[in-house]
């Protein structure tokens, strides 16, 4: 980045909370760090707009947070593998989802 690099983001997607016994704002508050982006739905932003506040970031406690985990016997690099492969999966079945919709929706008119 100090060379004039693009920087790789990490990017926190549909970051809206789904329980409603939790803060609607819960994941907005702890994955807010610097060089990241973050997609949520229009409620979860209204509703931090309303009363959420920035506070430390997600960076201020990674390695000790790491370290827990490691501790706690939980292997990180499995982990991240699994999240992987299921945030994929997720988005293959959209993708997949939508070409159907479109393809439907297609005959549909065709027919009309």
């Amino acid at each position: 980045m100090n060379a004039g690099a693009r920087v790789q983001r990490l990017l926190w997607a549909s970051i809206g909370t789904k329980d409603p016994k939790v803060s609607d704002i819960l994941y907005v508050r702890g994955l807010a760090a610097p060089f990241t982006v973050n997609t949520m739905p229009e409620a979860t932003l209204k509703a931090f707009a309303d009363h959420g506040e920035m506070a430390e970031t997600l960076s201020v406690h990674t390695e000790e947070v790491l370290a827990k985990f490691a501790k706690a016997g939980i292997d990180m690099d499995a982990l991240a593998a699994q999240l992987l492969d299921e945030g994929a999966a997720g988005f293959v079945r959209s993708w997949k989802d939508l070409m159907e919709c479109i393809a439907s929706k297609s005959v549909m008119l065709k027919a009309a």
